[in-house]
């Protein structure tokens, strides 16, 4: 067993999107090699209508997949072929954009007003930039949960994890896609694929990733006794942590415990040509794209 050391952490920056929504960037619109074979990966969490209702208009998608987990609240997605659908809360959409597609997607809010979820966008490799377009609705209810003996909680969205295995298929960067809370200083080691890019996102509570060469041990033991925690060293909300190489990431919850998204997916070490919504491979790919959006000829399937 190799422990994957943290090779960077960093906070996710307030910014907007859509027709005004007010969101936190994790990662995007930087070198996609960092993060590769995912492009982006977007925290829409309010409690103010006012900061989200207007949502995501009409606008189009090419040469990657996109994919929406919401926790809290409702999303009302319908697109140009016809597709309309409704995300409630702990659902997930996967949808290849593939040779094109122009869609919308309106938040609502639960009954407090609350609206919290997560967009990860995927790259596709240039065999299926231009496949057909497909969706995968997948209801909260069909996403297997596995609870273990000391209380920690994954939700498989993507893949395969502990014997069970997702109800996303047919994805091309056969990726992992988990939701984790571990309870108030449990220490767990979670294994995932040795070749994939990883990354965890905390979007809950707090705690450490810590790697084989600062292994746990009767310190560590006496911080989670409250001997001598420093709360400042935890990792905490908002906080992307993206890891090295290795078959495994260990995690030591906090006090609070810890909540979050950890994503694998195997590089596809492609060039990015990437303008928005849209990722080719070459300047000439994305050029065409641009030209079928004017032209009107963007969408290569009828509904």
């Amino acid at each position: 067993m190799s422990f994957r050391a943290v090779k960077s952490e960093s906070r996710a920056m307030p910014t907007t999107e859509g027709a005004g929504v007010h969101l936190h960037r994790v990662f995007g619109f930087g070198d996609p090699a960092e993060s590769d074979p995912f492009l982006l990966l977007d925290d829409f969490r309010n409690d103010d209508p006012a900061r989200y209702r207007a949502g995501f208009p009409w606008h189009p998608h090419r040469g990657i997949e996109t994919i929406t987990y919401v926790l809290e609240g409702e999303v009302e997605h319908s697109d140009s072929l016809g597709n309309r659908g409704l995300l409630g809360a702990g659902s997930v959409q996967w949808m290849t954009a593939g040779s094109g597609i122009m869609h919308q997607e309106m938040p609502r809010g639960n009954a407090k007003g609350q609206m919290h979820g997560f967009q990860l966008w995927a790259n596709l490799p240039s065999s299926l930039k231009m496949t057909r377009p497909r969706y995968q609705d997948i209801q909260g209810g069909d996403i297997p949960e596995i609870i273990d003996d000391d209380g920690t909680r994954v939700r498989i969205v993507v893949g395969s994890f502990w014997g069970k295995t997702g109800p996303v298929d047919g994805i091309a960067a056969e990726p992992m896609y988990i939701d984790v809370s571990v309870p108030p200083n449990v220490v767990k080691t979670l294994p995932v694929d040795t070749y994939a890019s990883a990354f965890a996102y905390v979007f809950a509570g707090s705690g450490r990733f810590r790697d084989a060469s600062n292994p746990v041990g009767v310190r560590v033991e006496k911080e989670f006794r409250g001997e001598e925690l420093n709360i400042r060293d935890l990792t905490g909300n908002r906080t992307l942590v993206r890891f090295d190489t290795g078959d495994s990431v260990r995690v030591e919850a906090g006090p609070e415990g810890m909540r979050f998204l950890l994503v694998t997916g195997r590089p596809l070490q492609e060039p990015v040509a990437w303008h928005g919504p849209i990722v080719m491979n070459t300047r000439e790919e994305l050029i065409r794209a641009m030209r079928d959006l004017q032209a009107g000829t963007f969408i290569r399937e009828s509904a």
